[in-house]
């Protein structure tokens, strides 16, 4: 086979890759999980940067807590990984 054959064959498989992942990613599922509010109790943590703003989210979301996490709930330590902060 020539190496102009294999340039193009080369380049399909780039192309249907690339096609492949972008139909992948177009269909994936719109975000669904909340944001952190936008509320008197959250406005100081707004403009915080995320791990000095996760430091206080255990304050009253902790176990036994104003606002406890169900059980179910992923690891806490990262929240505004998930819950990402409003601008």
């Amino acid at each position: 086979m020539s190496n102009s054959k294999k340039t193009w064959i080369y380049n399909l498989i780039f192309v249907a890759v690339c096609g492949g992942l972008f139909l992948f990613l177009w269909n994936a599922p719109p975000e669904t999980t909340a944001k952190l509010p936008h509320d008197k109790d959250h406005e100081r943590f707004m403009n915080m940067g995320k791990k000095a703003a996760e430091q206080f989210c255990d304050d009253c979301h902790g176990k036994g807590k104003i606002y406890p996490l169900p059980k179910d709930h992923p690891p806490k330590y990262r929240c505004l990984f998930c819950h990402k902060q409003e601008k």
